[in-house]
């Protein structure tokens, strides 16, 4: 394991979850073997933790963006990544989000709809018409929380799961989040992104009771100046 990979913070463990507070630029999974994710990582976390020996399972059921921090919800056992892949993919999960954008949004309160589609060559993602090819869907909600100088905090409630779907739809509206130059900010902020999964509400998918997990704001927000008076 590389040294300069922080231990990640755990958040919930038990028999078969483990939620944990990912840390900016590390990505969630699916980098080259000798890239440190936050899959490696976690595994040997638990590989250590309880003496296993050879492989550790630990399923992926949601992901995050590299420079997104915060709640990431993993399966300890096949059982629980099954169902808990079901409750997402069947939208019965509440994700929220907090990010702190650049300007303010017009109106504070409201929902955000557009088609998106993926330009993979440039690693990036559009807005699109309906009837485009490859158009997804993506729906979010939104309430503003706090302004401060040239930032405000907006609290996002996804609807849909698609990628870079936070990051598009407020860039689309004018409200890039800050730091995120990819899709517009020119706003300094690091490391990642002033994005962070903020809590996720879900039912545990074996003992069937009510979860709410919250991962707490990572250092940078409250470095970055602007960030910080939101705080």
């Amino acid at each position: 394991m590389h040294r300069d990979i922080p231990p990640l913070e755990i958040l919930y463990e038990d028999n078969h979850l483990l939620a944990v507070n990912k840390p900016a630029l590390l990505p969630t999974m699916g980098v080259a073997e000798d890239v440190p994710s936050v899959l490696t990582v976690a595994k040997e976390y638990l590989r250590q933790k309880y003496d296993k020996p050879g492989n550790v399972y630990l399923g992926v059921v949601s992901r995050l963006d590299a420079p997104v921090t915060g709640l990431l919800l993993m399966a300890k056992t096949s059982k629980a990544a099954a169902r808990l892949s079901e409750s997402f993919r069947s939208r019965n999960v509440n994700k929220i989000y907090w990010a702190a954008i650049e300007g303010r949004m017009t109106p504070p309160t409201g929902e955000l709809e557009h088609y998106l589609r993926k330009d993979e060559r440039h690693r990036k993602v559009h807005t699109t018409s309906a009837g485009a090819l490859d158009a997804q869907l993506a729906k979010l909600t939104y309430r503003q929380l706090d302004t401060a100088g040239d930032y405000a905090l907006v609290e996002v409630t996804l609807e849909t799961g698609r990628k870079h779907q936070i990051r598009v739809q407020l860039a689309k509206v004018g409200a890039a989040i800050v730091g995120d130059r990819k899709y517009g900010s020119d706003v300094p902020f690091g490391p990642g992104i002033a994005l962070h999964a903020r809590r996720l509400e879900i039912e545990h998918p074996v003992r069937h009771e009510p979860l709410v997990l919250e991962a707490p704001l990572p250092r940078s927000w409250t470095q970055h100046v602007g960030v910080s008076r939101l705080l």
